[in-house]
């Protein structure tokens, strides 16, 4: 099916019916807390599954909310399609296996970046994981090809826009980074990762997907 920039595969509470498959476009995931702050936990592209969570759960809703924020297509397999191939195919369960432990691990890292850091830690961790995941090489360092606001900026770090602008006026006051049209270059990215104390996980692991 087709996917409009603004628009919800789901939001979180809707009857779950299956996985969806990103065939082209951008799917963002996110939490909205009871206060109506929004926590990003990832952005999805060509490839990627989204509402995992779903399956062999005792709920039939789904968890999380997935907005599209960039025009594209998906494939829906159904929930109980799905689960009953896992059951006969035992090599599509080893690898469905593989994806999801990876996934747990991409997100605990998330976590322990948050909890562990602070809010400044969680931004620059964040933008980390942004030059993994869209970062093209300058000669003046790693643009982020990814045109993103503070507000989204702030959503991926359980924070406030207004700490997020703080924190980026001091990384650009110091050099280390600099915008143009929404999007960020990152000129010195050992300082982000000396801030964080970053033990350099794989990039399959560090990245916003």
């Amino acid at each position: 099916m087709k996917i409009t920039k603004g628009n919800y595969l789901f939001q979180e509470g809707m009857t779950a019916e299956g996985l969806y498959i990103i065939i082209s476009g951008k799917v963002q995931i996110s939490k909205i807390t009871s206060d109506g702050q929004e926590l990003t936990f990832r952005i999805c592209s060509q490839d990627d599954i989204v509402g995992e969570a779903i399956l062999f759960s005792y709920s039939s809703r789904y968890l999380l909310t997935a907005k599209v924020i960039e025009d594209g297509e998906v494939a829906l397999i159904r929930k109980d399609i799905l689960e009953d191939e896992l059951f006969k195919n035992s090599s599509l369960a080893f690898e469905f296996m593989k994806w999801m432990s990876d996934q747990y691990r991409k997100t605990q890292t998330k976590f322990r970046d948050l909890i562990l850091h602070g809010k400044k830690g969680a931004l620059f961790s964040t933008l980390i994981r942004m030059t993994n995941s869209y970062g093209v090489q300058q000669r003046n360092g790693i643009l982020i090809d990814l045109p993103i606001t503070n507000q989204e900026l702030a959503n991926f770090c359980g924070t406030s826009r207004e700490s997020v602008n703080r924190a980026l006026s001091e990384l650009k006051k110091d050099g280390i980074l600099s915008t143009n049209k929404g999007k960020i270059t990152i000129h010195n990215l050992q300082y982000l990762k000396d801030e964080i104390c970053c033990e350099d996980c794989p990039a399959i692991y560090c990245n916003i997907e």
